[in-house]
């Protein structure tokens, strides 16, 4: 296919796409899906090999949060049962960070509900940072707070963090149908404020929301002119409780598609799967390690993931290989320009590898980070072949165990 040969191309070069190639990415037929895979690939094991990094999210609020983000278990009013509770103390993060760490992950991702943190807040976070650093070699640590006020980012750059997140999510022109309590304009000022006090920056998108194909490529084009080191790409989980519960419009040929479409256009930049991958990829995620590589390992935010064993089995059967925490992530040019996991000693420490994000993609939380994501247990008289199309209610299980429990956490 000659729109594949042009992009693979064009992708060994890091040149740019135009609009109408990564639209017609999204068009391809489900019986091309096979040959869009393959020619994404090329780009991704041209940059990053066939290495996967490994994140691990900590919930350090849960609940409660005064936005009202249509995707997001936590936002005001909304009814799902997702545990709620206030910060954790450092030493409680501590310990969930090294959970996650002796299951492979190298970064660790600090999330808190909310508009954005206080001043005090900060200091909280900077403390939790240090005491994560003291306790566990070599972990990079990602904040994902909500909206910054000036000066709060180098304050976190201070106190040790590597990279901060925080997602555009869907395009500038449909925004407002999403979210009515903060703007577009927002969010990229914070991303912004990340790269100007040397943060790692990590900003991506959520699909599934009803957006459009034009939606989907005017936010990937506009994460790539905002240059962060990690896109995360989340898919919607439609949570009961939220207003967007009965958006079920993915299926794992559509995921595909888009994870080819975010490669193609930010073909050096780490692209992390994020929250919706167990629920709409289903049986196909190993294919999509083939177009990101980047995960995160065990439960999200609000809901439960696949088994962190599963996932490390997943990586070892598809022929790809955990990154360790001595590798540097990002592509060597990136890495020189000062990206997150440019060399051991300075900020991220051993290579992070974009700063790539908490992925949690809003800070506010729910349905984002993949806190809706989840893989719930059926018994096998309900676990009949579902018909194509048919939502995957089944598929999605609030968190109830690690951070905020007294239940060992997934990692």
């Amino acid at each position: 296919m000659d729109l594949l040969n042009t992009l693979v191309d064009k992708g060994l070069r890091r040149e740019m796409p135009t609009r109408e190639e990564a639209l017609a990415v999204l068009a391809t037929s489900d019986d091309d899906v096979l040959d869009v895979v393959a020619a994404a690939g090329k780009v991704r094991r041209h940059w990053f090999g066939r290495r996967v990094k490994l994140n691990y999210l900590i919930n350090m609020k849960s609940g409660l949060c005064p936005e009202d983000c249509s995707y997001c278990s936590q936002r005001l009013g909304s009814t799902a049962g997702i545990l709620k509770y206030t910060w954790l103390k450092p030493d409680e993060a501590s310990q969930a960070a090294a959970a996650g760490l002796a299951g492979g992950a190298k970064r660790v991702c600090l999330v808190a509900s909310g508009r954005g943190p206080t001043d005090r807040d900060v200091d909280r976070v900077s403390e939790t940072i240090k005491t994560i650093k003291d306790q566990n070699e070599d972990v990079e640590v990602c904040a994902c707070l909500g909206l910054l006020s000036d000066g709060q980012a180098e304050r976190l750059r201070e106190a040790g963090a590597d990279a901060y997140n925080h997602n555009l999510n869907t395009s500038e022109s449909t925004y407002g149908d999403i979210t009515t309590t903060h703007t577009y304009a927002d969010r990229v000022d914070t991303v912004q404020k990340a790269h100007a006090a040397g943060l790692s920056a990590c900003s991506g998108l959520i699909a599934g929301m009803g957006e459009s194909d034009e939606d989907l490529v005017d936010v990937v084009f506009s994460l790539r002119s905002l240059d962060p080191d990690s896109v995360p790409v989340n898919f919607l989980i439609p949570f009961e409780g939220t207003p967007l519960a009965k958006e079920w419009n993915l299926t794992p040929q559509r995921c595909l598609r888009i994870l080819a479409m975010v490669r193609f256009v930010c073909p050096d930049v780490e692209v992390r799967i994020a929250g919706g991958r167990e629920v709409h990829l289903r049986t196909m995620q190993p294919l999509a390690l083939n177009l990101a590589n980047s995960i995160f390992l065990g439960d999200y935010l609000t809901s439960e993931g696949q088994a962190g064993k599963a996932d490390l089995e997943m990586i070892a059967d598809a022929g790809f290989e955990v990154e360790g925490a001595g590798e540097v992530t990002l592509p060597e040019h990136r890495a020189a320009a000062g990206g997150c996991g440019s060399h051991a000693e300075a900020g991220c420490g051993s290579g992070c590898g974009g700063h790539e994000s908490a992925g949690c993609g809003s800070h506010e939380g729910g349905g984002v980070c993949g806190s809706a994501a989840a893989v719930a247990p059926v018994d096998s008289a309900a676990a009949a072949a579902p018909a194509a199309g048919e939502a995957r209610t089944d598929l999605v299980a609030v968190r109830r165990r690690g951070t905020g429990t007294d239940l060992a956490p997934n990692a």
